[in-house]
């Protein structure tokens, strides 16, 4: 696991996680994955689709969770 990729729902963080933090984690998904820190130009269009496309699962798996003990039927985020 990416040790920079924290943890972005309740009780982890005391909100729900910032459009920049999902963003953050995505990136340092798609860097360890691909093994670029930054790619090349013929390879930017991909790697920033990847980088959208994590974002976007994350945002989905972060408002479909749902954490025992916060409440009945409260999204950890949205």
């Amino acid at each position: 696991m990416c040790r920079s990729i924290k943890t972005l729902r309740p009780p982890a963080i005391p909100e729900k996680a910032t459009e920049e933090e999902i963003r953050a984690a995505a990136l340092q998904y798609v860097r360890k994955v691909s093994g670029f820190r930054a790619p090349a130009a013929h390879n930017q269009e991909v790697f920033d689709a990847a980088v959208d496309a994590i974002a976007e699962a994350t945002r989905d798996l972060l408002e479909g969770l749902h954490v025992r003990g916060a409440g009945a039927g409260v999204a950890v985020a949205g």
